[in-house]
């Protein structure tokens, strides 16, 4: 019947551009009205005919436009478009998968779901930009390892970036921002920028220790004098990023949070900087300072305990030649 109404093609033909489709059906006078389908004769494997209300009951109903498939399985596509003004779409999918779809899953089991579409987008991007920010790092340390000669130094310096994401979220709270994908990518960038501060203080302060100069003396200086430097590079680049955050034409609206979190990560890990790299400094050389002494503590014991017992053993010796 669906042959019959709808047609069934039987061949294609190329004429110029253009395809055109051969479809055989009955007679559009045939097809017209639902008397047409009452009227219509079903041929019987005898090869007779009988009217199609004796061999099917029609029903009136709502059908689909079409029927979709995923992996061999019937699918329902369902979108829709968020206004971001008055909602986020991460917390409104939230809420379905925690209230709505296991509801859904109870009372029809046979019934599966999956995010796809901007969803399954955002969990690519977010898996390739993890990795792509755990490359980062290492390739940061390397970088920092090698000319500072230590494997601990780097570790202090890059203790700014976990201070530098907290500044990026609190940005976006104080402007009453939303996370976003680019909010991401400023914060990958951010990771590279907030370091320069700490390796400045750093790398001064290893130039005085060369001069014979004391721990603390020396970070002392660093802070003075690369006080201005760290804190006029700070104020530029969130300056810079300030025109960028207050644009309101539509074509900015996309890269305002990447430079939310940029700007705030970079003033929020200075101001922390320049208390927490002199302390962990000071920290570091108490902490090899007493490793140090403990190692020389035990190899004179040891050296003590080898002398007590060479001498124990030469006893007897002595005795035995008087």
């Amino acid at each position: 019947m669906r042959q019959g109404f709808y047609g069934e093609e039987a061949q294609r033909i190329q004429r110029g551009r253009d395809e055109v489709k051969v479809m055989v059906r009955y007679p559009s006078t045939e097809r017209r009205s639902l008397g047409d389908l009452e009227n219509a004769r079903i041929r019987t494997p005898g090869g007779g005919e009988v009217p199609f209300g004796q061999v099917a009951a029609a029903s009136h109903g709502r059908g689909y436009d079409a029927i979709r498939r995923t992996n061999r399985h019937r699918a329902v596509n369902v979108t829709a478009d968020v206004d971001l003004s008055r909602g986020n779409a991460n917390e409104i999918v939230a809420d379905l998968a925690a209230n709505v779809l296991p509801q859904l899953l109870a009372n029809y089991p046979g019934v599966q779901y999956s995010f796809e579409g901007e969803q399954q987008q955002q969990r690519e991007t977010m898996s390739g930009l993890g990795r792509g920010f755990v490359f980062a790092l290492l390739a940061i340390y390397a970088l920092l390892a090698i000319p500072l000669r230590s494997y601990v130094q780097p570790i202090l310096i890059m203790l700014a970036i976990p201070f530098g994401l907290v500044g990026s979220i609190g940005g976006h709270v104080l402007l009453g921002m939303d996370l976003t994908m680019l909010s991401m990518f400023g914060i990958v960038a951010m990771a590279g920028v907030v370091v320069n501060s700490s390796l400045v203080l750093v790398d001064f302060a290893n130039r005085r220790r060369d001069e014979e100069a004391s721990v603390y003396d020396a970070i002392v200086d660093a802070g003075v004098l690369r006080f201005r430097p760290i804190l006029l590079t700070s104020l530029t680049t969130f300056a810079g990023l300030t025109p960028l955050m207050l644009e309101r034409s539509l074509q900015a609206q996309f890269l305002i949070p990447m430079a939310v979190s940029l700007a705030f990560g970079v003033i929020f890990s200075t101001v922390v900087t320049l208390v927490l790299v002199p302390a962990g400094y000071v920290a570091l050389a108490d902490a090899r300072e007493w490793t140090v002494r403990l190692f020389r503590r035990e190899g004179d014991a040891t050296v003590h305990v080898v002398q007590r017992a060479a001498a124990a053993q030469s006893q007897p010796t002595r005795r035995a030649a008087r």
